[in-house]
């Protein structure tokens, strides 16, 4: 397996473009105590360069993120009892992936059941790259065969814990005392289940976040324990679909992602600290993480 070190190029903008041409993005995610999540996702999505970014919300959340976001739109969507989202709106889910060019799925999506199986059913159904973090894994890892049905290209961005479960492990001690060697086994597994016709890449979360896909590992080096906070994840996973809508392969977009993130941790760090850093901070820092990328790339 190929360890790569250099990082890739971000296409460059021309003068005479429009917002199409930098990728349309769809968020799925959120549920009651959980639009933080969804917020984060989508807005760093929008200030990692996305042209257009539509966050897909149960319905009755809809008008707390109208508030909560300007730029990102938003789409009212079919919900559960307990304000989830529900099956009776898949067919229009799927209608909505057509109309964009990447989808992230999980975000503080729930654990409902009804969500869950709606979570799994979309896994096999997008006709699109996906990117599922969160509550998208933790579907995943009550079925796991599931990722043999994929459609198109993913990439699954599982902290240690949720890496654990996927694997049916018996705790996170045994994914962080190997992380290199875990990542290589489940990326062959998936291989040998899919062959080269769809690509699985696995973005195993924490301190050197390993970027791994079926020939090639990228172990990253900007990051500080700061970012150890509730909701940087999401920032990530915003990060990472914006970057294959604008056009990179899922393995670059991934290894691009995790350095922008770090790298925009490594700002906070000098202006707030380790202790008070959140993920808000990680995410109003992107720009300078962007600005601090493209300098080196000189």
């Amino acid at each position: 397996m190929h360890r790569v070190r250099n990082l890739p190029k971000l296409k460059r903008r021309g003068e005479n473009t429009h917002k199409g041409d930098y990728g349309r993005v769809l968020v799925l995610a959120g549920s009651p105590g959980m639009t933080g999540a969804a917020y984060l996702c989508s807005k760093a999505a929008l200030m990692s360069g996305s042209g257009l970014v539509t966050l897909g919300i149960p319905k009755s959340l809809n008008q707390i993120m109208e508030v909560k976001l300007t730029c990102v739109m938003t789409y009212p969507l079919p919900e559960t009892k307990d304000f989830t989202l529900s099956c009776k709106g898949r067919d229009e889910i799927l209608k909505l992936c057509e109309r964009c060019d990447v989808v992230a799925l999980g975000p503080g999506l729930s654990q409902q059941p009804e969500t869950r199986d709606l979570i799994l059913w979309l896994i096999t159904k997008i006709d699109r790259t996906i990117v599922i973090d969160a509550d998208g894994i933790n579907a995943l890892s009550v079925r796991p065969g599931t990722l043999k049905k994929i459609k198109k290209n993913i990439v699954l961005t599982p902290h240690p814990g949720e890496m654990s479960r996927l694997l049916q492990l018996d705790s996170t001690k045994d994914v962080q005392g190997e992380r290199l060697s875990v990542a290589k086994r489940f990326i062959e597994s998936m291989h040998n289940a899919l062959g080269n016709d769809k690509e699985v890449t696995l973005v195993l979360k924490g301190s050197k976040t390993i970027v791994m896909g079926y020939d090639k590992v990228y172990v990253n080096n900007t990051g500080n324990p700061g970012m150890a906070t509730a909701g940087s994840g999401d920032v990530l996973t915003g990060i990472i679909v914006s970057l294959i809508g604008q056009g990179l392969s899922a393995f670059n977009a991934s290894q691009l992602g995790v350095y922008i993130h770090g790298l925009a941790g490594d700002v906070a760090l000098r202006n707030k600290g380790e202790t008070s850093m959140i993920a808000t901070d990680i995410l109003y820092y992107l720009p300078d993480a962007f600005l601090g990328y493209k300098r080196e790339r000189k």
